[in-house]
C-alpha cells in the first residue's frame, strides 16, 4: 500500500502529477520542473519532505551512543540546536544511510533519515542503542516543508510570530530552534536544505502542515516536485542514497570522506574497514561530469577512462547551467577528458569539481 503524507490532497488539488518515489505518493511537479527550479535559484521555492523519518534519541548514554554510531564526530555539537550531516555505515565501511544529527542535550539528540531506507535504519539504530540504553522514538506526528531559494528565509520569517523573527533570523546554517508561526503553530525550524541554496526545512505537526503550506503560498513561495529537487541536489554537487552511493560504496568512494572523522579514541561502526581502505589505497572515487556536446547523462552509462572502466551515477539535465551534467564513479586519479557510452556512441565530457552551482550561478567551467 503506498504511503501518502498530510499534504497529500493539497498536491493534488494543486494539479501536481503525482509519482511513487520509495513507496510514497508524491509530487513530481506543478506543472513544470524547469520552471520550479528556476524558482527555487532565483526567488524561494518549497517541497513537501514529510516522507523522510523523523527519530528522536532519549537517554543518558546518547552521546556515547552515536559516537559508537556514526562516522562524523558527534563531539562537534555543543551548543543545542546545532545540527551535524554524517554517514551512518555497516562494519564492512559501507553506507547504510547519510542523516543528518540535531544536538539538544546530553540526554536527547534528533535524526532525520532518507525515506527509502525507513525500515533498514530504525531496525540498525534499535539494534545498537539497546546496548547504550537508549530510547528510540519515530516521530511520525510531523509533517516536513522545506523552503528554499535566496528569498526563502524572508518569506519564512514573515510567517513567525513577532517574538521569534530576530532569533529564528540569525540561526547560523547548520542550526535548529522552536519557533511559533502566525497564530501559535509551533515549529521546528532548521537552516538546512538539499538544494545549494538558503532556506529552512520547518517540521510543524500534521495537523498544522495545510494551514502552513498555504501560508507559504500566499507569502509568495513556489511549491515544487521531486523533479526540480533532484536537478537542484545535482547542481549544488549533494548525493542521492540509493544512487550515488550504497551499502556497497564507501564514503571514501562516494567522495565524502569530509564527513569521516578518525578522532583518537572513537570505535565507531566501519571504522577498521575504512582505515584499511585508506592505507591501502582507495581506487576509485566520484567525480563531476559536463557533457561537451548535445545528449542526457543518465544512470548506468558507462565511462572510459584513461584509468579503466567507470560508471555515471546520477546524471541530467541542468537547468541553470543548459549543460548535460552527472556524478560519475571512477578510477582515483581520472582528469581530463572521458568518453561516456550515449546508446552506443561515445560522447566526450570533461571532469570537474563539484558543486557545479553554488550561489545560483556555474562554479565549473562549460
Amino acid at each position: 500500500m503506498t504511503n501518502k503524507t498530510v499534504l497529500n490532497a493539497t498536491h493534488r488539488a494543486l494539479g501536481a502529477h503525482m509519482v511513487d518515489f520509495g513507496g510514497w505518493d508524491m509530487p513530481m511537479h506543478y506543472g513544470s520542473q524547469i520552471r520550479e527550479h528556476h524558482a527555487v535559484r532565483t526567488d524561494a521555492g518549497m517541497f513537501d519532505v514529510s516522507h523522510m523519518t523523523v527519530v528522536d534519541l532519549h537517554g543518558e548514554r546518547t552521546r556515547e551512543f552515536l559516537r559508537h554510531l556514526l562516522a562524523n564526530s558527534v563531539d562537534k555539537l555543543q551548543v543545542p540546536g546545532k545540527a551535524l550531516y554524517t554517514c551512518m555505515l555497516n562494519e564492512h565501511g559501507g553506507i547504510i544511510d547519510d542523516l543528518i544529527v540535531y544536538f539538544f542535550a546530553e540526554a536527547y539528540f534528533r535524526v532525520v533519515v532518507n525515506a527509502a531506507t525507513r525500515d533498514k535504519d530504525l531496525a540498525w539504530i534499535t539494534r545498537h542503542a539497546g546496548d547504550f540504553g537508549v530510547e528510540v522514538k519515530e516521530r511520525s506526528d510531523f509533517a516536513m516543508i522545506a523552503v528554499q531559494g535566496p528569498n526563502a528565509r524572508e518569506r519564512v520569517l514573515a510567517l513567525l510570530h513577532d517574538t521569534d523573527v530576530k532569533r529564528i533570523a540569525e540561526l547560523g546554517k547548520f542550526s535548529a530552534a522552536a519557533a511559533q508561526g502566525l497564530h501559535g503553530i509551533p515549529l521546528f525550524v532548521a537552516r538546512t536544505g538539499y538544494t545549494g541554496e538558503d532556506g529552512f526545512e520547518i517540521l510543524v505537526a500534521n495537523e498544522h502542515a495545510v494551514e502552513l503550506w498555504e501560508a507559504l503560498i500566499a507569502a509568495g513561495v513556489t511549491p515544487a516536485g521531486l523533479g526540480a529537487r533532484d536537478t537542484l541536489r545535482l547542481e549544488a554537487g549533494m548525493n542521492l542514497y540509493g544512487q550515488d552511493m550504497d551499502e556497497d560504496i564507501t564514503p571514501w568512494e562516494a567522495n565524502l570522506g569530509w564527513t569521516v572523522a578518525l578522532d583518537e579514541g572513537r570505535d565507531f561502526i566501519g571504522r577498521g574497514a575504512l582505515e584499511a581502505q585508506k592505507q591501502a589505497g582507495v581506487q576509485r572515487t566520484m567525480v563531476g561530469l559536463v557533457l561537451d556536446g548535445k545528449g542526457v547523462l543518465r544512470h548506468g552509462q558507462q565511462v572510459t577512462t584513461e584509468y579503466g572502466p567507470g560508471e555515471v551515477l546520477s546524471g541530467s539535465y541542468a537547468p541553470t547551467l543548459d549543460k548535460a551534467i552527472a556524478f560519475a564513479r571512477v578510477p582515483t586519479g581520472t582528469t581530463g577528458t572521458v568518453q561516456v557510452d550515449i546508446r552506443g556512441r561515445q560522447v566526450p565530457a570533461h571532469v570537474v569539481k563539484y558543486p557545479f552551482v553554488r550561489g545560483g550561478k556555474a562554479c565549473v567551467g562549460i
